[in-house]
């Protein structure tokens, strides 16, 4: 097992990875010897509908598989091999190292704890010897750094006196306070309305921008890919599609799965051509 760190190489390496779970026929795939790879600062959207293995593959490279879960293939991170860890070491890299923000947070945050409190346990549970007062300083740090407003106050709010909008914000600061190299989101922008997608994704951007950390955005929305990652990898049953440079993609997609899902982007065109003939029907009548 390597455990240095390769800087010549991608920030991570995943070489046909399979996960499959045990049926009383015997055994089915829902990700398929899937290849790819990310740069060191890069962004790779993964982007396939429903039931394509996007999720999936990320609690492969996570370590967070369902019980029963059978996982083969390579996951190498910075140069180790994270399928070799045993789960006290994964411990060590999940979290702190590569850090995940899941599509509900509010699922994922506790009702009966603040968001405060939440991000400062978080903190501490990978940041030996660090006080509460030390912890709590460092989550009002993390909330203004995903803008969130008057932070020294709202530290102390619950989950449910935040919008969905801004306790995504709280679960990209508790993400942030551990100064990951590799972030991992999975539909971040899962049932807010545009304009506040469209500020989740200026802010991971920005977090990129200024980090240096490398970024997996999953998603069933091309379009939200477009806007924040360089590179795709388009899957369907859990299968690779085809990959590419976004430009590429798409410009030039080379597989009908992905022209039909590039159809499904809604396009500026489009909609200022059937406002053009709902005004002309309107003049006909």
């Amino acid at each position: 097992m390597s455990t240095t760190s390769d800087t010549g190489g991608p920030l991570l390496r995943v070489r046909g990875l399979t996960v499959g779970f045990p049926t009383a026929a015997g055994s089915v795939e829902v990700v398929k010897s899937l290849d790819f790879e990310l740069a060191r600062g890069g962004a790779l959207g993964i982007v396939g509908e429903s039931g394509s293995g996007k999720s999936m593959t990320s609690l492969a490279i996570m370590g967070l598989l369902p019980k029963g879960a059978r996982r083969t293939g390579s996951i190498e991170f910075d140069g180790t091999e994270l399928t070799a860890l045993r789960e006290r070491a994964m411990r060590a890299v999940r979290g702190d190292r590569i850090a995940m923000i899941f599509q509900d947070p509010l699922s994922s945050l506790n009702p009966y704890y603040t968001v405060g409190t939440q991000i400062a346990e978080a903190y501490r549970s990978h940041r030996k010897g660090v006080t509460r007062r030390q912890a709590r300083a460092v989550a009002i740090e993390a909330m203004e750094r995903v803008h969130i407003h008057d932070a020294a106050r709202r530290v102390d709010h619950y989950p449910h006196q935040f919008s969905g909008g801004m306790r995504q914000r709280v679960m990209i600061a508790m993400m942030l306070s551990m100064e990951p190299e590799l972030l991992i989101a999975d539909e971040p922008t899962t049932a807010l309305d545009v304009t506040v997608q469209a500020q989740i994704l200026d802010l991971l951007a920005e977090i990129r921008a200024d980090t240096g950390a490398g970024l997996i955005l999953i998603t069933h929305d091309l379009a939200v890919v477009s806007e924040v990652t360089d590179h795709i990898v388009v899957m369907r049953e859990g299968e690779l599609v085809e990959q590419g440079p976004v430009e590429r993609i798409f410009t030039d997609p080379r597989e009908a799965y992905t022209r039909m899902l590039l159809d499904a982007v809604p396009r500026i065109d489009d909609e200022i051509g059937l406002l053009k003939t709902t005004a002309s029907a309107e003049e006909d009548r």
